[in-house]
């Protein structure tokens, strides 16, 4: 995971646009957002999954570089005061702290119209037919009917609090879970994949996606800011309903545990080839960070 972070952070740095002298802090907000931080869990899915189909690797970094440009504006927009209103992420001030709020706006906004150039490019696959499948595929992973559904629910449920499991599960399936969802997809639509392979990174996905965010919930109680690298305490400040605050410790633990267990039953079809999918699933439960 941090090799493929390193590849990344190369494929990230050659793609990002670099500052000009007497333009707007724009590109440099850019690259603040993207550059040196973060797990590049979402990038480490798409080439893990990619392997598996022969797909070459430099396809799969530049998939994986657009997926973490829209959870990068993902992260810039949600910090920003009319949402999440936080002053810190990846151990760092938010980039509307470090910049201004016009400017961490425009630089999510250039991120996520960005994403979609990447994809759109012959470098990322010959075939027109791959390049619009996941462009397509993206679109829908990270629109109303995926992340920013997810957060428009987030938002309404600081209002109004969610009190069944089902609920939370929807509005993270959403917020959280689509882009996993692509991540593994992606693979599969770079290695022309339409059979039940396909079916299975997408139900690995659910079941991982579920147990990363309730392993989130459990950082927000547990965890400290300077391990965290965002302020901690949030959720419960916020009155918001979280995996944890209806489960309880105990059985959110035992859930997320069960999740990887039965995320990574899905990968039997794959046999040793998957076995780092297997591993990160493992991972996330387990982060401390």
């Amino acid at each position: 995971m941090a090799e493929a972070g390193v590849q990344l952070e190369r494929v990230l740095d050659r793609l990002l646009p670099k500052p000009q002298a007497g333009e707007p802090p724009l590109a440099e907000a850019i690259r603040y957002a993207s550059l040196g931080g973060g797990k590049r869990l979402r990038p480490f899915l798409v080439v893990s999954s990619a392997r598996l189909f022969g797909v070459a690797e430099s396809c799969a970094l530049r998939v994986g570089a657009a997926v973490e440009m829209i959870h990068c504006y993902s992260l810039v927009h949600d910090d920003l005061p009319a949402m999440d209103n936080d002053d810190l992420r990846r151990g760092k001030p938010t980039t509307h702290k470090a910049y201004d709020e016009a400017t961490a706006i425009l630089a999510g906004d250039a991120l996520l119209t960005q994403a979609f150039e990447v994809l759109a490019d012959s470098e990322t696959h010959a075939d027109p037919k791959v390049r619009i499948a996941l462009v397509a595929a993206l679109a829908r992973a990270a629109g109303a009917s995926g992340m920013v559904g997810g957060q428009a629910l987030d938002m309404q449920a600081e209002q109004t609090p969610l009190t069944e499991i089902g609920a939370i599960t929807r509005l993270q399936r959403l917020k959280t879970g689509a882009l996993f969802e692509f991540s593994c997809e992606a693979g599969a639509i770079l290695g022309k994949v339409e059979d039940s392979r396909r079916g299975a990174l997408q139900a690995y996905a659910h079941d991982m996606g579920l147990a990363f965010q309730i392993a989130d919930d459990l950082l927000d109680v547990r965890g400290r800011a300077e391990e965290i690298g965002k302020t901690p305490g949030k959720d419960q400040a916020a009155g918001k309903a979280t995996f944890v605050s209806i489960l309880g410790l105990e059985r959110a633990e035992s859930q997320a545990r069960m999740l990887v267990d039965q995320a990574c039953r899905h990968l039997d079809v794959f046999g040793d080839r998957a076995e780092a999918l297997r591993a990160v699933a493992h991972f996330v439960v387990e982060r401390k960070a």
